[in-house]
């Protein structure tokens, strides 16, 4: 959507001349700025895009060498992923001003174009301070506005109607679309990462919430295409609508865009709905699928006493937990392996798209425990740290001493964010795939080995064999 987005640019200089006058006003020395302080890079499509490769991840590589660019990269991406969620709490009516600063401090840094490894190896850890607050707001914007997340059987298979499909991260807009829609015969379901918007209290209170629809973004064309309502994109995750026949049934909300496509910039989803009541809908209900959601902390802080009791017997030995950014390159039904091969006196925690890859099989129980907790969004690792937290603290031991394992699905800047923050509490033994990030360079991946032991998925029964004996 590049007229819009040229439009936020243009606020974003608008704003950097607003600071700068505060910053003149309070007599601050002006006279050293760097680049991105004083950088204008016009405001035609051609300006902008002749200024491209000021902001290319390769620029620099010549002169600062590939690991100091890869870890300038490793803290941006860091800080995508952080401001990604801290706009997901704002637009709920959450911030803080000490957030905000620490982000300007970070970004602040970089400016500097840094050189050294440990300077931005300890900025990249700040990063993942910093986001464990983010996610902890957006957490209490989530519960305050909606409710904690219940267990709940959540439909994965549609019913007969007019519908609208609501993807990306949202659950704001989710409400008022679920609240315009009302008595409009109109049934509403969520697509991959807002799935576990079906657990929260104050959502799944609508009768027509009906469910979820499809799976993780990469399956999104196939999926939207064979979706006989309008489609709602309100967030990241958006890619190509128009090889497909679905573009003239897509909207957008939020941060993102695509050119041609209807943005909703107002709140007002009355196009959506006219866009669904125009679509022939679903003709029959399909067979009835369920899966399980809304395992977040309160609900399993909720059951501590009965798991530190299977703990304690010896009927629960392993918690893993296994979930992420999902993705369509080769190499991720890793995840899928790992977790149908986890023995049955195990937990699996699952959390971000990450878990379609395997959140329909059958993981059975322990003494009524389901095997299967899905956490909730990639954000939900914010749950998933106060499980283990918890955990720890009431049987007296670190976390890291704790027969819990991680394999983390990575794809961008919001599971960078997650890694970083990982890394911050010092968890260790995280197992990260199917490939790495390109910025993480030979040399940055042994200081995050030597460090974190950080390590490359491999083959998921060799890795499981692996985790097992470390328990």
């Amino acid at each position: 959507d590049a007229d819009r987005f040229t439009q936020l640019i243009a606020q974003a200089l608008e704003i950097r001349a607003k600071a700068k006058a505060l910053a003149e006003a309070a007599g601050a020395d002006l006279s050293d700025l760097p680049e991105p302080a004083t950088w204008n890079p016009g405001m035609t499509p051609s300006e902008l895009a002749a200024a491209a490769p000021m902001a290319a991840i390769q620029r620099f590589m010549d002169r600062d060498g590939p690991s100091i660019v890869g870890l300038r990269n490793l803290v941006l991406y860091g800080l995508k992923g952080t401001a990604a969620y801290s706009e997901h709490a704002r637009v709920l009516g959450t911030e803080e001003a000490a957030v905000n600063a620490e982000f300007h401090r970070i970004a602040a840094f970089l400016a500097t174009d840094p050189t050294a490894l440990d300077a931005l190896l300890a900025e990249s850890l700040a990063v993942g301070a910093l986001n464990l607050k983010v996610m902890e707001l957006l957490d209490a914007a989530n519960t305050g506005r909606f409710g904690h997340p219940e267990p709940t059987q959540v439909r994965m298979s549609p019913k007969a109607g007019k519908c609208i499909l609501v993807s990306g991260h949202d659950m704001g807009d989710l409400e008022t679309i679920l609240r315009q829609t009302e008595g409009k015969g109109v049934n509403v379901y969520t697509h991959g990462e807002l799935l576990p918007a079906n657990a929260y209290p104050g959502l799944k209170k609508y009768p027509h919430l009906a469910g979820n629809y499809g799976g993780a973004w990469q399956d999104q064309q196939k999926e939207f295409d064979a979706f006989p309502g309008a489609i709602v994109m309100t967030s990241n995750c958006l890619i190509n609508p128009e090889i497909k026949g679905y573009a003239n049934r897509l909207f957008t909300a939020g941060p993102v865009g695509w050119n041609g496509i209807p943005h909703i910039a107002d709140h007002d989803f009355t196009p959506v709905i006219e866009c669904a009541l125009a679509q022939p809908g679903f003709a029959a209900d399909a067979p009835d699928e369920f899966v399980m959601a809304g395992f977040a902390r309160n609900t399993v802080m909720g059951v501590a006493e009965t798991l530190l009791d299977l703990i304690g017997k010896g009927e629960v030995k392993n918690i893993f937990l296994i979930g992420g950014c999902d993705g369509a390159r080769p190499g991720r039904n890793y995840f899928h392996d790992l977790a149908v091969a986890t023995p049955q006196d195990s937990l699996v925690l699952t959390l971000g798209c990450g878990k379609f890859r395997f959140n329909r099989e059958e993981f059975g129980d322990i003494a009524g425990v389901p095997r299967l907790l899905d956490i909730g969004q990639c954000n939900d690792a914010y749950s998933a740290i106060q499980i283990a937290v918890a955990v720890a603290g009431a049987l007296n031991v670190g976390v890291n001493d704790l027969p819990l394992h991680y394999a983390i699905s990575w794809f961008e800047q919001k599971a960078t964010a997650v890694l970083l923050t990982m890394l911050h509490l010092g968890l260790r033994g995280i197992h990260l795939g199917p490939t790495l990030p390109q910025f993480l360079t030979p040399e940055v991946l042994g200081v995050l080995v030597e460090k974190f032991d950080l390590r490359p998925v491999g083959d998921p029964q060799e890795d499981l064999a692996g985790m097992l004996q470390a328990a």
